[in-house]
């Protein structure tokens, strides 16, 4: 039965290629519309060059266990938080009551982070399991091990004597695909040292475990234990397959480390359990973590303010970054105490952008990055626009970054796109969620916007609930239709990302996301391939054009990019039918010297034969663009577009 939907599935593109390739105003189709576009030299607009972006944010545990290979789920032992008994979850201890006694106390070396555990061996070699006892931690719902790569494991240990520590990556079959021995030939620690090791793999096990485990008897604490791959993008700790993921996207600028709505991971929804940046730079072990209590799930800091700038740097993109303003969503500082989070914010360009001598700038040159990061967009605070403490906290930050980074572009909560803002912002930050239907024809909401005062910034978009499930085709057909609109009013509209950009599959906090993924596997939704289509709008030309149409579910446009893979100049004809049937389209395009090229045209179309398909691990293609090339490319042609569908139309000059 599988192999027979398979092929219908096949069967079903064949015959939709052959529907779309340039037909003469198939009568099947229920309109004909024209598509008239001034492709004439200089006479389009260029969109921004910081157009389209992606947007992280740590929720769905989209931080460590996933863009950030960390591999131990609860490192510090500190998710309990700072009393103790600490809860140690997801570690589990190896052994029963007779041979191992497991807690949790305050003598830690690590000033922030003081929990560590403390196992008190009761057996011996003779009288121990014959694996030893000891912990166990099965990561982010299973360790991705893969035969013959290399893994280090960082912990750090004291002991009252001898200590003989076994480090094992473990299959969830019990089966051991890598081990080694540390602190053989009666090594001693009484004092907290720090232990590393590197173990290849003999085996794949896509859902493996740490396990840390002895049989000499004694007593033995161990603090802050790290378990990454070593191939990891450059080295710098991003996961490769999902760091690909986004740069396929081309994103021009990257916002972290999160605002989301009904939650605000930056905000925290008390101040107390607030991301603060100071917390989440210097060496890991370091970092104090925090209860991430927006998405109630602990989080030891290890994707920082400096990952996200080095995040951004390593993908091409610039940072914008989204710092606290003070308030959080049930809480807040009143205006006349916020300085001191004025001046966190103020350390935290310095930090950014600062010299290496610099009091800020020599933490990140000590951490490995001499150099400035380019940083030239901030954002105060999220969604607080209306609250008591918003305007004033707003304007002290403003003033004082103004004063010190006169060049910083700021961002405010408050949404211009109705009417002029009363307060002073270089952009302001526009959030929409909502269904398939509003999101197609919120195509024309910037249309009459006030075109003067701040550019906007549509930093968060996505239809959701149940018309998106967790990524449908109906979802991303109609979020064509609303970048569309965006493009055309990219004179107004600098910035545009799509939300949330990852979930791990494990904890669906939030759904749709653009990408889906677990330990070992990845697929973008059809939202995340609908974004692909817009990655080369930044710095494009946008070619006036005309739709002349009487359907109400069509949106169409025109760009002309260079292509950064052939360096060639093509025209890109975009056209979305929101509709049950069939649309035909006429395309003229007016101006030419010369008709379009033939050889190296492409069509692509995203569509499938049901409009709430998805994507899966099992089928991780299944709605994907369809790609063919237009052996009959040119200036005046018929296209028939299919039901729900995206088509563009890439036409080499």
């Amino acid at each position: 039965m599988a192999s027979l939907i398979k092929i219908t599935y096949i069967s079903f593109l064949l015959s939709l290629l052959a529907l779309c390739f340039l037909s003469n105003a198939n009568a099947s189709a229920n309109h004909t519309s024209t598509l008239v576009v001034d492709g004439s030299k200089g006479s389009g607009r260029q969109i921004p060059d910081t157009f389209f972006g992606a947007f992280f944010e740590e929720i769905n545990h989209a931080g460590a266990g996933g863009l950030w290979a960390e591999m131990v789920r609860n490192r510090g032992f500190e998710a309990g938080g700072a009393n103790v008994p600490s809860n140690i979850y997801p570690w589990t201890i190896i052994g029963d009551e007779s041979s191992i006694l497991v807690s949790t106390d305050r003598t830690s070396c690590f000033e922030r982070n003081k929990i560590a555990l403390r196992m008190e061996v009761l057996c011996n070699a003779k009288s121990c399991p014959n694996n030893g006892v000891g912990i166990s931690n099965p990561g982010f719902w299973g360790m991705n091990i893969e035969e013959g790569k290399t893994y280090r494991v960082i912990f750090h240990a004291r002991a009252l004597g001898p200590f003989d520590l076994k480090v094992s990556l473990v299959g969830d079959d019990g089966v051991s695909v890598a081990s080694t021995q540390v602190g053989r030939d009666g090594s001693y620690a009484y004092k907290w040292t720090r232990m590393e090791t590197t173990l290849e793999a003999n085996a794949t096990n896509h859902n493996s475990s740490l396990q840390i485990t002895t049989n000499h008897r004694g007593v033995i604490w161990l603090d802050q234990v790290s378990a990454m791959p070593l191939d990891t993008h450059k080295g710098h700790g991003f996961r490769k397959d999902l760091f690909q993921m986004v740069a396929n996207l081309k994103p021009k600028f990257f916002r972290f480390p999160g605002i989301f709505l009904s939650g605000c991971y930056v905000e925290g929804g008390y101040l107390r359990n607030a991301f603060r940046w100071k917390d989440s730079v210097g060496a890991w072990e370091e970092r104090a973590g925090h209860f991430n209590d927006v998405w109630h799930y602990w989080t030891d800091d290890g994707f920082g303010f400096f990952e996200g700038l080095q995040f951004a740097e390593d993908v091409g993109a610039l940072p914008v970054w989204v710092f606290n303003n003070g308030i959080g969503l049930h809480d807040a500082v009143d205006t006349s105490a916020v300085l001191p989070f004025v001046q966190e914010a103020l350390d935290g360009i310095e930090f950014a952008r600062g010299s290496p001598d610099s009091t800020w700038g020599s933490v990140r040159a000590s951490m490995g990055h001499p150099q400035p990061f380019d940083l030239r967009f901030v954002a105060i605070g999220n969604e607080e626009c209306g609250m008591p403490n918003y305007l004033g906290n707003y304007l002290k930050f403003y003033a004082a970054i103004k004063r010190s980074y006169p060049d910083i572009q700021i961002i405010t909560n408050c949404d211009g796109s109705g009417q002029n803002l009363d307060m002073p912002a270089d952009f302001y930050d526009f959030h929409i969620y909502t269904n398939a239907e509003d999101m197609f024809y919120k195509n024309t909401k910037f249309d009459a916007a006030p075109r003067s005062g701040p550019k906007a910034f549509v930093s968060e978009y996505a239809v959701w609930k149940d018309d998106a499930r967790d990524g449908t085709l109906l979802s991303a057909v109609a979020e064509a239709a609303f970048l569309i609109g965006l493009e055309r009013n990219s004179d107004l509209v600098h910035m545009v990302s799509y939300a949330p950009l990852f979930v791990n599959n494990n904890d669906r906090m939030w759904t749709p996301d653009a990408i889906v993924f677990n330990s070992h596997q990845h697929y973008g939704t059809p939202s995340y391939w609908n974004q692909q289509l817009f990655s080369e709008s930044s710095g494009a030309t946008w070619l006036n054009s005309t739709l002349q149409t009487s359907s109400t579910k069509l949106v169409a446009s025109a760009i002309e990019f260079n292509n950064s893979e052939d360096n060639k100049t093509y025209i890109r004809i975009k056209a979305v039918n929101f509709g049950d049937d069939p649309e035909n389209l006429k395309i003229s395009i007016n101006g030419l010297t010369s008709n379009v090229q033939k050889s190296g045209s492409k069509m692509m179309v995203l569509t499938a034969p049901n409009v709430m398909e998805e994507n899966s691990f099992s089928e991780p293609n299944k709605i994907v663009p369809q790609h063919t090339l237009l052996l009959n490319a040119n200036k005046d042609m018929d296209v028939t577009l299919p039901p729900y569908s995206v088509t563009s139309l890439d036409l080499l000059r």
